[in-house]
């Protein structure tokens, strides 16, 4: 054999050589991203399993801190097969820091029911839990001895765990009451705060009422219902508290809309009885100095949409982008309980709305989408053991036959 023959053989085991050190290193950076992933997944479960055990401390303080580390994991990760496994632990938490705790902690019990509740929306475990925490949130609440934030969080936690958990007529007709007798009474005491969320947490429920229902009620004489009277929606947008007028601008949204989706009805006469439109203007371009620029900001632009829908029957369509996935808002229904689930998971609401299949179907997103990434993250790992065997093999055949032609060069 040549030198020469014998320089390109080397070069060709060199060439080769390095393809194998690309192929290798790209294996080994797949494997380390991997279990960099499985490891940090790890950590975090185990900082979980210590916050989960915090909640029976003795210190009030200490288990306060627990509870809010326990829902801010819940925010931001979808881990429904971990809650599950833990679900009576942490619901016997939830319900002594209810009965036993006081303020603070009483209102990061009830906010981690709510989580509770949307981390096991697949499960059938998340209805039982609702039913059992109900009549625990109620009693909680309806004690005026604890705080009137406890209270009105407690309220909140009562509609949101019906919203999330199973939507049986009776139970939310039943809560829709007990929210507005609350309601009344708040008003008589003079906790506004609390009236805006009650308020809130009953048009929520108002979201999963039957149209025709609305529109028979709103229409009817009767007194003593689960329904509001327009008149009483529109004496509270004259409110002094921002909150309560931007409350009670929602919830005339919501009862028109359910109305109009029933009856064509024309309701002209309606508006113009309760010169409502005049007063959805007036806050719509409200200017009045005495109020925060912000209030202002926040007041003008929701009530904007408002009269814009219920003068010209216009709703002003919103998109919220997540990942490669768009949700479109086309209605008031949909555009409250959106809201909700905001107030619930704040920044971790992306991660839900793409993982989550309580809230993909709510928001009628269907199955999860995986990008390229994530699907071949995800991809089985028997399947993935057997193509890195055989790219292992076919490295070691072509070495082998390359270690062979330089042997026989150097032999002769």
């Amino acid at each position: 054999m040549s030198d020469d023959d014998s320089v390109n053989n080397d070069a060709c085991s060199i060439g080769s050589g390095q393809s194998d050190n690309r192929s290798i290193m790209d294996d080994v950076n797949a494997n380390d991203s991997e279990v960099d992933e499985i490891a940090q997944q790890e950590a975090m479960e185990d900082k979980l399993r210590e916050a989960i055990d915090g909640l029976n401390q003795k210190c009030a303080k200490s288990r306060t801190t627990c509870f809010n580390g326990v829902e801010k994991a819940f925010t931001l990760k979808y881990i429904p097969d971990f809650v599950e496994d833990r679900k009576m632990t942490i619901t016997d938490s939830i319900e002594r820091a209810l009965k036993k705790g006081r303020g603070e902690e009483q209102s990061a019990a009830a906010r981690l029911a709510n989580l509770v509740c949307v981390q096991l929306g697949a499960f059938d475990s998340a209805e039982m839990i609702g039913k059992d925490l109900k009549t625990v949130f109620i009693t909680t609440a309806n004690d005026k001895s604890n705080s009137p934030s406890a209270r009105a969080d407690c309220y909140w936690a009562l509609s949101m765990t019906q919203f999330l958990s199973g939507n049986d007529a009776a139970d939310t007709i039943e809560i829709m009451q007990l929210l507005l007798s609350v309601f009344y009474d708040s008003a008589s005491v003079n906790l506004p705060a609390m009236q805006a969320t009650v308020l809130s947490a009953w048009t929520l429920l108002l979201t999963l009422v039957a149209p025709s229902d609305v529109y028979n009620l709103i229409n009817s004489d009767t007194t003593d219902t689960y329904m509001l009277s327009l008149n009483q929606l529109r004496d509270l947008l004259e409110s002094p508290h921002l909150e309560l007028r931007l409350a009670a601008g929602n919830a005339l949204a919501v009862i028109f809309e359910l109305g109009r989706e029933y009856s064509d009805d024309d309701d002209d006469e309606v508006l113009e009885a309760m010169d409502l439109i005049t007063i959805l203007k007036d806050l719509a371009t409200d200017s009045n100095r005495h109020r925060a620029k912000k209030d202002r900001k926040q007041q003008k632009a929701n009530f904007r949409d408002i009269l814009r829908y219920i003068e010209d029957d216009e709703f002003p369509e919103l998109q919220v982008k997540f990942g490669h996935e768009t949700l479109y808002l086309e209605d008031w229904c949909s555009r409250i309980q959106y809201a909700a689930c905001c107030r619930m998971l704040g920044s971790g609401l992306n991660i839900h709305l793409a993982e989550n299949k309580l809230l993909r179907e709510i928001f009628a997103l269907g199955e999860r989408v995986l990008t390229p990434q994530s699907a071949q993250r995800r991809s089985n790992k028997h399947e993935r053991s057997l193509l890195n065997a055989a790219a292992f093999k076919a490295r070691t055949r072509q070495r082998n036959k390359n270690r062979d032609k330089r042997s026989a060069a150097l032999a002769s």
